[in-house]
């Protein structure tokens, strides 16, 4: 598969796309049964994830999972670092991808330009329908975009996504309908607690 846009987010989109999602069924309980407790939703601890590099930090529902993939492009191969956090009995899934540009070419591109290519790229590999977008600044004035779409099966993602320091990154949660209406004020609280660590200049 020929890869034409700059950026490597098919590994991320396809791990977003779907099988993220584990389609939770509850069993049907017996029929003769004892009055059962009625046990609440598992409310996960949100606690601060810095990144292995010390480049971002975020809120995340526990220690997410870190997962690493390779992507050939024109601009030769590009390593693509996806985190995930996956709170139990809830159809939601959070991640935080980036991936580094080669200098050179990370200095010479439009910003806006990537961050249109890193929105088309992720709703074709999706094969999603774009619901609204708008552009940001992150915390430190980094120039971002933010995009809600929704994909055939009616997953609906809100992504951030923003372009630092020659890296690219992207800030999403993914969800069902039913579970975005009750998680509405949560996902915005996870969006909005990510935040870009300057790198420190060399001495």
């Amino acid at each position: 598969m020929t890869i034409k846009s700059l950026l490597p987010l098919i590994a991320a989109t396809l791990v977003c796309g779907g099988s993220v999602f584990v389609e939770a069924r509850q069993p049907k309980p017996p029929a003769a049964v004892v009055k059962p407790k009625v046990s609440q939703p598992v409310q996960p601890k949100w606690k601060l994830y810095t990144a292995p590099d010390g480049r971002f930090s975020i809120l995340m529902p526990g220690n997410p999972n870190r997962n690493t993939q390779f992507q050939k492009t024109y601009m030769g191969e590009i390593t693509l670092q996806i985190f995930v956090a996956q709170p139990p009995k809830q159809q939601v899934a959070y991640v935080v991808a980036y991936n580094d540009f080669p200098y050179s070419y990370g200095q010479i591109t439009d910003p806006q330009a990537l961050l249109n290519n890193a929105r088309d790229m992720a709703l074709k590999t999706t094969k999603s329908n774009l619901i609204s977008q708008k552009n940001i600044r992150s915390s430190n004035n980094h120039p971002g975009k933010e995009i809600e779409y929704i994909n055939s099966g009616g997953k609906i993602t809100r992504s951030r996504m923003y372009v630092a320091e020659g890296r690219l990154y992207q800030v999403m949660a993914i969800t069902t309908k039913k579970q975005q209406k009750t998680l509405a004020k949560t996902i915005t609280g996870y969006l909005n607690s990510f935040h870009v660590v300057l790198k420190k200049p060399n001495n």
